[in-house]
């Protein structure tokens, strides 16, 4: 699930956590990296659970008005498509995502109807319902397209989710984007014959090797970089460099000594990216700057040893 991305910006959070913190327990703070990690992966999984989670109170509702007589004509096939959308059971039945949902309890909706509710009245006002109810006997292709623009459309920027998951844990505001951009593109991918897929965290134990070796490198040679950078940057006063820049300046310099298998174009386009998001307008230019000039002195110096991939 997590790409190389994701895995440095989690990093260089409990980095800067670690470094404002003067902690200095690096197990601990490594304990929290993965924490911070598994809880990404929590969030992953209440997604889901509120996608279906709908599903099933559209079923209830059906049940309340069919019972009492008060379901309009118009909304019944909505409401029956939305109850036997085949994607939406796909997921529900898929033996890991039940496995996953019981053991941490993330079928948080349960008791939050009112998230449930407020999703589904939505939906309910739309054109995308209506038209979907006018679907005898949708295709799997009908209940694919219907799922996805559902999701893109009243789940992934609801802003009282958003609040809502900030209030439960200020590191889903970061995880979000990421996660409501996995299942799209899991979404994406289903198919009408094969199951829905489950992604572990980690796609490898490289990537979770990855994780841990980047962030402990980092922060056992944080200090050691300090006259590289100062020396490379005349013009500014060491203190003034912004943190943020620093922490991803020394992560490229450990992936430059440490990481022979990543190519160091790869390692200063991702940090550029990661500047754009996290620092200021500047950073990014400031940091491809930096690490460039880095790279080469330390080629011409035999530092950097690239081997197989390394080496593109």
């Amino acid at each position: 699930m997590l790409n190389r991305r994701h895995i440095r910006i989690k990093v260089m959070q409990n980095i800067y956590a670690f470094t404002q913190s003067k902690n200095t327990d690096i197990a601990k703070q490594e304990k929290y990296l993965f924490l911070s990690f598994e809880k990404l992966y929590e969030l992953y999984i209440i997604q889901l659970n509120l996608l279906v989670g709908v599903r099933k109170f559209a079923k209830k509702r059906y049940q309340i008005l069919s019972k009492n007589r008060v379901l309009k004509l118009d909304n019944k096939q909505g409401y029956e498509n939305v109850i036997h959308n085949k994607v939406l059971l796909k997921i529900e039945e898929n033996p890991d995502f039940i496995e996953l949902t019981q053991n941490k309890n993330l079928d948080i909706w349960k008791d939050k109807t009112e998230y449930l509710q407020l999703i589904w009245e939505e939906l309910l006002a739309s054109d995308l319902f209506k038209n979907y109810a006018k679907i005898e006997n949708p295709s799997f292709k009908d209940d694919k397209e219907f799922v996805l623009k559902q999701y893109k459309e009243f789940i992934a920027p609801n802003d009282k989710l958003l609040d809502f998951y900030e209030s439960e844990n200020i590191g889903w505001i970061d995880d979000l984007p990421f996660v409501n951009t996995h299942i799209v593109k899991e979404l994406n991918t289903i198919n009408e014959y094969g199951l829905f897929q489950i992604e572990p965290l980690f796609k490898n134990e490289d990537d979770r090797k990855f994780a841990k070796d980047l962030f402990a490198k980092t922060i056992l040679h944080f200090n050691d970089y300090d006259a590289e950078i100062d020396a490379l940057t005349p013009n500014w006063e060491f203190d003034r460099i912004a943190h943020i820049d620093l922490i991803l300046i020394k992560m490229g310099i450990t992936e430059f000594l440490y990481f022979p298998s990543i190519p160091i174009k790869v390692t200063i386009n991702e940090y550029i990216e990661i500047a754009k998001d996290y620092s200021s307008d500047k950073s990014s230019t400031f940091i491809n700057g930096i690490l460039d000039k880095i790279s080469k002195k330390y080629l011409k110096e035999g530092k950097i040893n690239k081997i197989g991939r390394g080496l593109i």
